[in-house]
């Protein structure tokens, strides 16, 4: 059955709308990264969002919008797969399809060891972060690493 049609004066014929307009909230039980992939335009793997349950991490709204900017920087210098340091967690991003594929605390680093990227991207300081001027200094920024 097709939706009723509303006659308004002046305008054309559009169905009328018998429920509420969507709105762009997860559903319940949708996961953490699902809801990531709709707000910051970028996608966590399956092995990435099991990794972020089991080692109960979790992100700011305002780590989110880091992360997706520095991934916008290890796009624009040319890098495809990239380790993007927030804060004190580490994600390993495949930069051209915007893709997590892996996130690390600083408690699950192992030896700190990082293989198969070719590029690290410290993401800018959040707002959340101290306005201590000495904290500020720190470098920031992208840097690719050359086969």
């Amino acid at each position: 059955m097709s939706d009723p049609i509303r006659i308004q004066p002046n305008s054309e014929l559009m169905p009328a709308q018998t429920t509420a307009p969507a709105v762009s909230k997860p559903a319940n039980g949708s996961t953490f990264a699902q809801a990531l992939d709709q707000v910051q335009n970028i996608k966590f793997s399956n092995h990435a969002q099991k990794r972020l349950e089991s080692r109960n991490i979790s992100i700011s709204d305002d780590g989110l919008q880091r992360l997706s900017q520095a991934v916008d920087k290890a796009d624009k210098r040319g890098g495809r797969e990239s380790l993007v340091m927030v804060d004190d967690m580490a994600f390993i991003v495949n930069v051209k399809d915007r893709m997590v594929i892996t996130a690390l605390d600083a408690q699950s680093r192992g030896e700190g060891v990082f293989t198969q990227i070719d590029s690290v991207v410290f993401a800018d300081p959040g707002s959340s972060q101290s306005t201590n001027p000495a904290a500020s200094q720190k470098a920031t920024g992208s840097y690719s690493v050359k086969a």
